[in-house]
């Protein structure tokens, strides 16, 4: 097994450069785009949080005092029930198998693709992959732009041990969907070529004085940790600078949100000096909070002047560490045989114009905009019906009273110089609104028209659509309603999903230890052999749920299927047709790879129903001898027994791959003719019946 850390600790002089080598790289990652705002808006849509006119912010305001007959302008939901409806879609594509990448390898070596499954499983359990991917594809859709850090990472549990607790490393990929807000990459590079071909990329993050010192003392070899926590706040908070990389960025998105903006938290006060708990002279002078900057770089080791690195005019990718964007606190060459850096970008709609492609929500916010502007329209009618607009006479009328709120109050009419009727003073402008009817046909058209821009039709919704379609009418329809997603899919497997698998595939190969894990689909324990997973030839399948519809196994042919199997002998002398069995039905989302009996097992019930027919022709060929019981009983063929075939039935499942019928195993009937072969009939035992 490789070491995944090379910690190396380079010179002052090498330090300076590479801090210098950051603070370029954070000046040049928002030179030709404000992709920041650029995210903020696509979120604002997507939370319907763009409208904070006088009318609305006054409405809420009463609403909040009790009257809730005010009218609130509304932004009508289209960007996000789109993005949610798609982001679905490849959740259910891509995360829906488990493990979500299984393997494939040359026959007779399926218990070693079973160890990487097991594995893979493992992994995807600790690191919680489908929240992370969830997150990245919802990005994609936002912002079509997503990223994903593939990372071996080490982790410290506990494992019970008798009456104590024993400490256990667990160390495997740690996938990490990325905060673009607070993400820096090489913009000069497409962004799925990023991991292999960009110079640098990285990410920033905020952790308090507990958390880095936790950060800080898991890491191998690392450096300058007193003036790491000294070190002051660098270049501010993102509040001072927001168009820069060179802090941490949370945008306002909610207005109503409880969590106040965090972009001003860093600081320098030492709260427990504050509060008299640290009198030491040489106590450390920490901050409130401290930014942590990671940089993967492709980088020239002799341009930083650090010595002694192997290859120094060469290539390679190292990992540093930064607090505060000022202190050096980590550097490590990664030595990963795939040759990316660890973070994988992509985008899901790739037309050649890099940057300059809309995304889904993007393309989707006109829609939302003249659909919630016809719908306030509406609403503002409704605000014009309640108010009673009229004309009144200043002169005998008090305008505060005809203001007032009250509807129970009394309006008291001053007398005019020509005296004249109360009519004569108010005039009450007629209400109409002959634009509502439109307005509605209006906002159905958009609506329509932003499934068009989507791809979505109403029944992948959810919603009810009358016609008088066949059932293979209505299936070809929604076929073709999902080609687009699928485009999509081919766009992030290809892209996004093989650049992943290759790093996850060859971390393992290159870092994953001798260990025993428990595979949660068999519930056997599995033992990990790191040198059996380097010999053998594995490869990550396509996820199952990629696979066209129209190229599934439908319920008709699957029922067409079975019954030509039940029928056609032909069929059973041609194929196992209990492997095909369980194939079928996983067709339709049915596993039933775990219940299939293995070889053993079969030989031995295979026998005992042989013995079981022979002991019955015996016992009526001899019902009407008058030979003893005794006599009658040793003429019948010795009982087979599990031993005899190596079946214990007491045994656990045994893991996949143990039925494969490949190699020089032996075929169930020829271990049953084997086996009755071996016993020894009675004396008295007639010919075989």
């Amino acid at each position: 097994m490789t070491s995944p850390s090379l910690a190396y600790i380079p010179s002052e002089e090498s330090q300076q450069r590479i801090v210098k080598f950051l603070h370029s790289v954070l000046a040049s990652s928002n030179d030709n785009f404000n992709l920041r705002e650029s995210f903020r808006q696509r979120d604002l849509n997507y939370a319907r949080e763009l409208d904070w006119t006088d009318d609305t912010i006054k409405s809420k305001l009463a609403q909040y005092r009790g009257d809730p007959t005010k009218f609130q302008n509304i932004i009508v939901p289209v960007v996000m029930p789109q993005v949610e409806m798609a982001t679905a879609y490849q959740v259910e594509v891509f995360c829906s198998g488990f493990p979500m990448f299984s393997t494939v390898t040359t026959p007779g070596k399926e218990n070693i693709a079973a160890q990487m499954d097991t594995i893979i499983a493992d992994q995807q359990f600790h690191g919680d992959w489908i929240t992370e991917f969830t997150q990245s594809f919802r990005d994609g859709f936002k912002y079509n732009l997503m990223g994903m850090e593939v990372d071996w990472a080490k982790q410290v549990t506990f494992a019970p041990e008798s009456a104590k607790l024993t400490e256990v490393q667990w160390q495997g990929n740690k996938l990490k969907s990325m905060d673009l807000y607070n993400t820096f990459w090489d913009m000069t590079v497409d962004p799925r070529k990023v991991a292999a071909e960009g110079e640098f990329t990285g990410k920033i993050e905020m952790m308090s004085r507990i958390r880095l010192k936790q950060f800080i003392a898991k890491l191998p070899g690392h450096m300058n940790a007193r003036e790491a926590y000294e070190s002051g706040p660098g270049f501010g908070p993102a509040s001072s600078a927001y168009n820069s990389y060179k802090g941490y960025f949370v945008p306002h998105i909610n207005m109503e949100t409880l969590q106040g903006l965090r972009n001003n938290v860093l600081g320098q006060t030492n709260w427990l000096e504050w509060a008299g708990m640290e009198s030491k002279k040489n106590a450390i002078n920490y901050s409130n909070n401290y930014l942590v900057t990671t940089l993967y770089g492709r980088i020239l080791p002799n341009d930083m002047r650090m010595r002694g690195v192997p290859g120094a005019n060469t290539p390679q990718v190292w990992k540093f560490i930064f607090v505060n964007n000022q202190v050096l606190i980590y550097a490590e060459r990664l030595t990963n045989a795939h040759d990316y850096m660890p973070i994988v970008f992509s985008q899901l709609i790739d037309d050649k114009l890099g940057y300059q492609t809309k995304s889904m929500a993007n393309n989707l916010e006109p829609m939302q905009s003249i659909t919630s502007a016809l719908s306030n329209l509406s609403i503002a009618a409704r605000r014009r019906s309640i108010a009673d607009r009229m004309f009144y006479d200043a002169s005998r009328i008090n305008p505060a009273h005809m203001n007032n709120d009250n509807p129970a109050s009394r309006i008291p009419i001053r007398p005019g110089a020509t005296g004249g009727s109360i009519a004569e003073a108010i005039y009450r402008v007629p209400f109409e609104d002959g634009q509502f009817q439109i307005n509605q046909a209006e906002i159905q058209g958009y609506l329509g028209m932003a499934n068009n821009v989507s791809g979505l039709n109403p029944a992948r919704q959810g919603q009810f659509v009358k016609g008088n379609k066949t059932r293979f009418e209505f299936d070809s329809v929604m076929s073709n309603s999902s080609s687009r997603d699928r485009l999509i899919s081919w766009g992030i497997e290809g892209a996004f999903m093989q650049p992943i698998k290759e790093i996850l595939k060859l971390n393992i190969l290159q870092f994953q230890p001798e260990t025993t894990i428990t595979n949660v689909g068999t519930e056997q324990e599995v033992k990990v052999d790191p040198a059996a997973l380097r010999n053998a030839n594995l490869m990550f399948k396509l996820s199952d749920g990629q696979t066209p519809a129209d190229k599934m196994i439908d319920g008709d042919t699957l029922q067409a299927a079975f019954q030509a199997m039940a029928q056609d002998p032909q069929i059973g002398a041609a194929y196992n047709r209990g492997p095909l069995f369980s194939y079928l039905m996983a067709q339709r989302g049915a596993k039933l790879h775990a219940f299939e009996k293995s070889q053993p097992q079969q030989a031995y019930e295979q026998a005992m129903g042989q013995w079981q027919q022979a002991v019955a022709s015996i016992a009526e060929a001899m019902s009407k001898s008058d030979k003893p019981a005794e006599e009658i009983q040793k003429m019948f063929p010795a009982q087979p027994t599990p031993e005899q075939f190596g079946y214990d039935p007491q045994a656990p499942k045994a893991p996949p791959g143990a039925n494969s019928t490949t190699g020089q195993q032996e075929s169930i009937l020829t271990q049953v003719m084997n086996t009755m072969g071996n016993q020894t009939p009675s004396a008295d035992q007639p010919p075989s019946v």
